[in-house]
Parts: structure tokens; C-alpha cells; sequence
């Protein structure tokens, strides 16, 4: 798989400088001695006596949400045709000229592995990592192990080609280290090689990946494994990834969608805009639109069959029915409160719809006008004379939608049928129905 050159923001390389002066790699004694797994792997292992025991085939490190740099429990050494576990404590001597053992004795039992535990060269090497400084998905091409905070540790990994080309070389040469491209491993998120779980840090739960905005987010979808991708929505929350998967291109989203498990799909389009999981539908087959249907809780369900029952070149097509309305009598102050509890949403609501006592459309009130008023206990009905009330139907066509835009001066405009409020209608939304080519984009609105 090709990876995309993520190129960081001047704000966000000096962030990165700063943030990566504090690891152990930057420590100078620390980044001097550390050691590529590739020129450890096939060293012949001795016993205190200086017999051959075997060869060094893996290492085994241990996970937990707590530490930064996993600790080494033991190595994997072959005996014959055997593969044996050699606890890390029985080690005496561990470089890349050399590994002794403390006594002459080793069990040799089959290596089974217990909880937390990881095999770096089976599980780790070779695989796709996330990269949560960098924000960009990373394939370990080389792993480097150091001796710190008193104890043997992963401390690093290193990607491109020169990594992958010297793991081809003579021993004496995989064991030369390129300190210069070697990643932090604080700075990095791995997975769990059967069930796909991201395994990030404590340390990491409300910082790294999970700050992530959603345009970042999608960046990284779109290049992880099905698995992969898995334990990463496993990690964020279905809301972070339906965020993400809104900045994608309709291709990209449908792929994605159909290489996911149905009942998390679902959940991801419940969590979508209504008119980007409208979308999303629309560009699926009708029996794996139904089956997602399915999958929905019933209201959401039929909220979304009736937008997709509208012609996609329609104003009903194109709408979303995300619509804050109001009766006339609220007041400003409740009305804004309102407007707060739908933050999360802020882009896609640029004004509040105000209905009468018969539940019919009076005006769109525009969030400007509502900031606008100095006395937050007068009712929004004083602000109804004032607004000019543009609608369009739901059969409208893009033409008409685009004049009722203009006509307003408005990046939105509210869809009526029989004096009830059915929808907004997006100014990128309609862009997007005219140029279905173009990436996507957002105008600026007043909550983004």
C-alpha cells in the first residue's frame, strides 16, 4: 500500500519538536546505544559455559496502558525444532555481538504466550502503526530495543526502504542503528495482531491520536487495514469516525463502509449528518442499503428513507433534516441554550427555523440576528417581521435552490411543503450535488 506525505502545519512541526525533545530518544546515551531487532534476530545464544544453546528467533515484550516504552520479558530462542521461552532475568549479556546466559540450564518447554504480552518480529515488525505525533499511518520497517529506566525496552521504530534493504544485509550490518529516522515509541500507537485492538497509553487518552481532527482522522482511515481500522474506531468512538468519514470522498466513504462490520456501519451512518448518511446510502446496493436500514433504531431509519425518497437533484434530495425549530414565544435566552446543546453541529446550523401556534413555518431566523438582540428575555417572535422568509420545496430543482441562495445572501436555505419545515439546505450541499467531483470542502459559518 502506498502511504500519502503528510505535510504537518508550521504549528504542528513545532509542537512535534517539542514534544519529542522529552522522549528517551533524546536522550543522547540512550539513542547511542540502542539496538535494531533485525541485527538481533539469528545471533546464536550461549549458556554461562559458553555452549550454543540456540538461536535467537524473537523477542517477547509486555503491553500495558500505563508505560510508554514496553518492558522486554524474555527471548524466543529455537532448540532444534523447538521454539523455547528464555525469561529476560536469566539473560546476562544482550547485544548484537552477543547473548549470554546467566546459568547453563534452560527449560524447554514450548513458548506459550501469556496476556499483554506481544512478539515484536511476529506481531510488531512489518506491520502497520499509527504515528500519533506525526499523524500519518507507518509500517515498521526496523524496531530498536535500549536499555532505560532500569530495564530492557522497545524504545523506537524506524520505516522506509534503507530500514527494509539492510534487514537483507549481513548481520554486521543489520546491527548498525539509523538513530536519525527512528521514531519514538511513546510517540506511536500499535495493534493487536488477532483482534485488532489499538493499543494506546493512559498517557495518550486525551492527547495524540485522540486530538485528532476529523480531516486528520480520515487521512489515517484511509490508509489502515480492515483490522486495523477496526480497533481504531474500537479506540475513538463511532462519533469520531462518523466526523472523519464526512471528510472523505464518496468513494473512499463507500469502501469503507462496505469493509465493515454491518452493525458497526450502522452505527457509523446513525452518527452521520443526515444528508452525508443519505449519501452514504444512496451509493450502496439496495439490499445493503436495507440491511443497514435494518440495523438503525426505527425513527432514524425513517427519517432517512423519506430523504432518500427525493430525487437527488431535488431540494428534498440534497437537505439534511438537522433543523433547530422554535415556537414565536421563545425567548432569545432559551433559544441560545438550545443552540449550545447542538454544538456538536455547529457547521451544519446557521439559523433557527420559528414556527406559529399551528406548527407553521414563520421564518428562519439567522444566528447573527439572535446575538444581535441586547435583551435575551425577548421572545424571538419580535425578530419574524424582520427576517426575510426565502423557502423552496422539496421538489425544487438545483437552479431554483441556487436562486433562493442568492436571493437570501444566506449559506443556507430552509425546504417547506404545505407550510411545514422539512429541512435546511446546505450552500457546500447544493455545490456538491452541481460538482460531485469536487473534494470536499466547507464554507465558514458562524459555529464551525
Amino acid at each position: 500500500m502506498a502511504y500519502k506525505v503528510q505535510i504537518p502545519s508550521p504549528v504542528r512541526i513545532s509542537r512535534i519538536r517539542v514534544s519529542r525533545a522529552r522522549r528517551i530518544l533524546a536522550i543522547s546515551e540512550i539513542r547511542a546505544a540502542i539496538m535494531p531487532l533485525s541485527g538481533l534476530l539469528g545471533i546464536t545464544v550461549r549458556n554461562q559455559s559458553g555452549g550454543d544453546i540456540g538461536v535467537l528467533v524473537d523477542i517477547v515484550a509486555r503491553w500495558s496502558p500505563e508505560i510508554d516504552y514496553p518492558p522486554i520479558t524474555g527471548l524466543i530462542v529455537r532448540v532444534g525444532r523447538q521454539r523455547t521461552f528464555v525469561d529476560i532475568d536469566k539473560v546476562e549479556i544482550f547485544e548484537t555481538k552477543s547473548i549470554a546466559l546467566r546459568s547453563s540450564k534452560v527449560d524447554l518447554r514450548d513458548f506459550s504466550k501469556r496476556n499483554n504480552e506481544v512478539l515484536l518480529m511476529e506481531e510488531i515488525l512489518d506491520h502497520q502503526l499509527v504515528d500519533v505525533e506525526g499523524i500519518q499511518v507507518i509500517r515498521a520497517s526496523e524496531l530498536y530495543l535500549a536499555n532505560a529506566l532500569g530495564k530492557l525496552r522497545l524504545v523506537g521504530v524506524e520505516v522506509g526502504v534503507n530500514a527494509l534493504f539492510r534487514r537483507m544485509a549481513p548481520q554486521r550490518i543489520r546491527a548498525r542503528a539509523n538513530p536519525i529516522r527512528v521514531i519514538d515509541w511513546s510517540d506511536v500507537a500499535a495493534f493487536d495482531e488477532t483482534s485488532g485492538e489499538m493499543k494506546l497509553r493512559a498517557a495518550r487518552a486525551n492527547g495524540g491520536i485522540k486530538r485528532l481532527r476529523p480531516a486528520e482522522l480520515a487521512d489515517l482511515l484511509e490508509d489502515l487495514g480492515r483490522r486495523e481500522r477496526s480497533g481504531l474506531i474500537e479506540a475513538l468512538g463511532v462519533e469520531a469516525i462518523a466526523d472523519a468519514l464526512e471528510e472523505m470522498d464518496a468513494e473512499q466513504i463507500e469502501s469503507f463502509i462496505r469493509n465493515t462490520e454491518p452493525d458497526i456501519a450502522a452505527d457509523l451512518v446513525a452518527n452521520m449528518e443526515p444528508d452525508e448518511a443519505v449519501d452514504v446510502l444512496r451509493d450502496l446496493d439496495e439490499d445493503e442499503r436495507d440491511e443497514l436500514l435494518d440495523l438503525l433504531e426505527p425513527d432514524v431509519a425513517a427519517d432517512l428513507k423519506e430523504l432518500i425518497s427525493y430525487d437527488e437533484k431535488t431540494a428534498g434530495g440534497i437537505m439534511t433534516s438537522l433543523v433547530l425549530e422554535v415556537h414565536e414565544a421563545a425567548t432569545i435566552s432559551e433559544v441560545i441554550d438550545q443552540l449550545r446543546d447542538l454544538s456538536d453541529h455547529g457547521g451544519d446550523l446557521d439559523g433557527v427555523v420559528v414556527f406559529d401556534e399551528d406548527g407553521n413555518f414563520c421564518a428562519d431566523v439567522s444566528i447573527f440576528e439572535l446575538l444581535m438582540v441586547s435583551n435575551r428575555n425577548d421572545q424571538i417572535a419580535t425578530l419574524v417581521r424582520e427576517s426575510k422568509c426565502v423557502t423552496v420545496d422539496p421538489n425544487d430543482d438545483l437552479d431554483a435552490i441556487a436562486e433562493a441562495l442568492i436571493e437570501t445572501r444566506r449559506s443556507s436555505v430552509v425546504v417547506v411543503e404545505e407550510g411545514k419545515t422539512l429541512g435546511r439546505i446546505l450552500a457546500d450541499d447544493l455545490v456538491d450535488a452541481i460538482l460531485p467531483d469536487r473534494s470536499k470542502g466547507r464554507f465558514p459559518r458562524l459555529l464551525s
